[in-house]
């Protein structure tokens, strides 16, 4: 008589993988979020079906008093594994994310791991940004695609969103040619989710926080990656041994943002350090003492006012000062 099936991997208890291959996913409804939506009516939004075939949804916002929108894309984190939309620390940050910079933000879900392991999310992304595309050349776009800066679009990132909006940089190149005339002017990388075989000292001897430790930093990557490879992997490791070289690479401007409490610190300080060693266009900033998801788990405090300023210039400098397309 065999055994019943029992837990051999367990994600915060959102998502649990059993030894007969079966996954459990809680519904939205069945986690005790710790945070609560901050919703004061100034940003409306709504959902978008924008990949048919694999049944997955964006979430658009825009402020209600504004026109003339430049357009933000945001990529949840989660290690590729758990997150939507729809989570409440994931809403709260496009709705501040959208009144502050006066943006419409494009929210889109991406399919998770180990149901679909990479690179499905990082095509998912792609397929997000070729949805935005469409909407700019149909002759019938969205209401809400009206009187938008199509050729005014920046990507940001939290941790795994993070790690894709790093991979899209190098998917679309400068410019974004393969999109237009969408065109993105730079990525917001916030916490990227990277990996490698030997451990940081911040991985090493940081202290476990609340949303992050070793322990799930290496069940996130055994989950999301393909069966077989490695923290090594390049989806994994921007500047792995089989990764690609990325001197030749022409990228858009990249800002980089990070806690000075992050496990994750020294390896994405190393990725800024390294783009900037190849003369790419990055900016680096580091918030003493934060932890990894401070902004998106609370985009409402004071430091998250200073991780705006920062996303603003960012904005700012790289937004083209001599034109705009409307659709």
């Amino acid at each position: 008589m065999g055994s019943f099936p029992h837990v051999i991997e367990d994600c915060l208890g959102i998502l649990q993988l059993y030894s007969d291959g079966s996954i459990f996913r809680s519904s939205d409804d069945q986690i005790d979020f710790k945070f609560t939506v901050q919703d004061d009516g100034s940003v409306v939004w709504k959902d978008c079906l924008y990949d048919e075939k694999n049944n997955l949804y964006l979430r658009l916002y825009k402020p209600k008093l504004a026109n003339k929108l430049k357009i933000v894309y945001f990529f949840h984190g989660g290690g590729f594994c758990v997150g939507s939309r729809t989570w409440p620390n994931c809403h709260n940050c496009c709705l501040r994310l959208s009144s502050d910079l006066q943006a419409l933000v494009i929210a889109p879900d991406y399919r998770l791991a180990p149901e679909f392991r990479l690179p499905a999310a990082m095509d998912d992304a792609f397929t997000s940004m070729k949805w935005l595309q469409n909407q700019a050349l149909s002759k019938t776009p969205d209401s809400w695609m009206k009187d938008i800066m199509i050729d005014q679009v920046f990507v940001i990132g939290d941790s795994s969103g993070g790690n894709m909006a790093h991979h899209l940089s190098l998917r679309l190149w400068v410019g974004s040619p393969e999109l237009a005339p969408v065109r993105v002017r730079g990525y917001v990388l916030m916490a990227p989710f990277f990996g490698g075989s030997l451990r940081t000292k911040s991985e090493a001897e940081g202290p476990a926080e609340p949303f992050l430790n070793v322990e799930i930093l290496d069940r996130f990557w055994r989950l999301s990656l393909p069966i077989g490879a490695t923290a090594d992997h390049p989806l994994a490791n921007p500047f792995g041994p089989l990764s690609p070289n990325l001197e030749s690479m022409k990228l858009d401007p990249l800002l980089v943002i990070v806690g000075g409490n992050e496990l994750l610190k020294d390896r994405v300080e190393d990725y800024a350090s390294k783009l900037k060693e190849l003369k790419k266009e990055v900016d680096y900033f580091e918030f003493d003492g934060m932890q990894h998801g401070f902004f998106t788990n609370d985009p409402f405090s004071q430091v998250a006012n200073q991780v705006l300023q920062e996303i603003k210039y960012f904005i700012c400098k790289n937004s083209s000062k001599s034109y705009y397309n409307i659709i």
